[in-house]
């Protein structure tokens, strides 16, 4: 079958991304046959010479970092929800123009939703960088003014800050190992970043309490183990990566009848598989 409609994810490193995968399986589901999705490893200095060679059969890009904020001056439009953020994890070509949308809000929410968890009182965040940011604006959406933003170096979360201030978030800044009085805590730190704070943020939330961990792989992380045996809602990165890959896929192709759980079975073997 003659291929008609290209997208891709771009990122360095780009190697560990699940977007192929997810991406072509809901094409197979969908029956989307002359579509197809590439991984192309891109830094911020090579991104406009790529873009600028993506022709009319490109419908669209998945954006990992460093690439999110990079992207926004090569853009002819901007979503809002990117706008508030400050960054576009996707691009969409069309009549030749390129749209950057944010997915990652979305997919926040959706996560939390899914695991009853998008109520919160009080929330706190871990880590001030670009999954921050879009916990600030996950948050705000999900109703709430104020949060605690939870971080080593606070010179270092200026954008989030920025971020907050843009959708009306009052932000109050704590250390690591300050109280955090919060019945949501996400952590957006990677990989083995958490794994000392584990009993301490364990110990902040109420026995109800949820936790959403961006890590996906190795999952389950300590914060996450150590939330679960106290009895806490605990949503790992996998349903938060699922739900904005899907957005994606609805704003790419045009179509609501996106395959959600076959992705996730794909998502989820793939992660398997690597872990074993």
């Amino acid at each position: 079958m003659t291929v008609r409609h290209r997208a891709a994810v771009l990122g360095s490193p780009i190697g560990h991304s699940l977007s192929p995968i997810l991406h072509r399986t809901a094409y197979a589901a969908m029956s989307l046959s002359d579509w197809r999705y590439d991984a192309f490893e891109c830094t911020e200095d090579g991104l406009a010479a790529l873009v600028e060679t993506m022709g009319a059969e490109w419908a669209g890009l998945s954006l990992t970092m460093p690439l999110k904020r990079a992207v926004l001056p090569l853009l002819d439009t901007v979503s809002e929800p990117a706008v508030q953020v400050g960054a576009a994890n996707t691009v969409i070509f069309k009549d030749g123009a390129r749209h950057g949308e944010n997915t990652d809000v979305y997919g926040i929410v959706q996560a939390l939703a899914e695991a009853g968890a998008d109520s919160p009182s009080a929330a706190a965040i871990l880590g001030g960088g670009a999954t921050a940011a879009s916990a600030v604006a996950a948050l705000r959406e999900m109703g709430l003014t104020e949060v605690t933003l939870a971080v080593r170096d606070a010179a270092r979360a200026g954008e989030t800050l920025d971020v907050a201030a843009r959708l009306g978030v009052e932000v109050t800044v704590r250390s690591f190992d300050d109280a955090l009085d919060a019945d949501l805590i996400v952590s957006t730190l990677p990989s083995g970043a958490a794994d000392a704070l584990a009993t301490h943020v364990a110990r902040a939330l109420p026995e109800k309490g949820a936790l959403l961990d961006v890590v996906y792989s190795p999952w389950p992380t300590a914060l996450a183990r150590a939330v679960q045996k106290r009895g806490g809602t605990v949503v790992g990165g996998f349903p938060m990566l699922l739900h904005q890959a899907v957005r994606q896929v609805e704003l790419m192709t045009g179509r609501d009848d996106v395959p959600v759980e076959a992705m996730r079975a794909a998502g989820e073997a793939e992660i398997a598989r690597r872990s074993a």
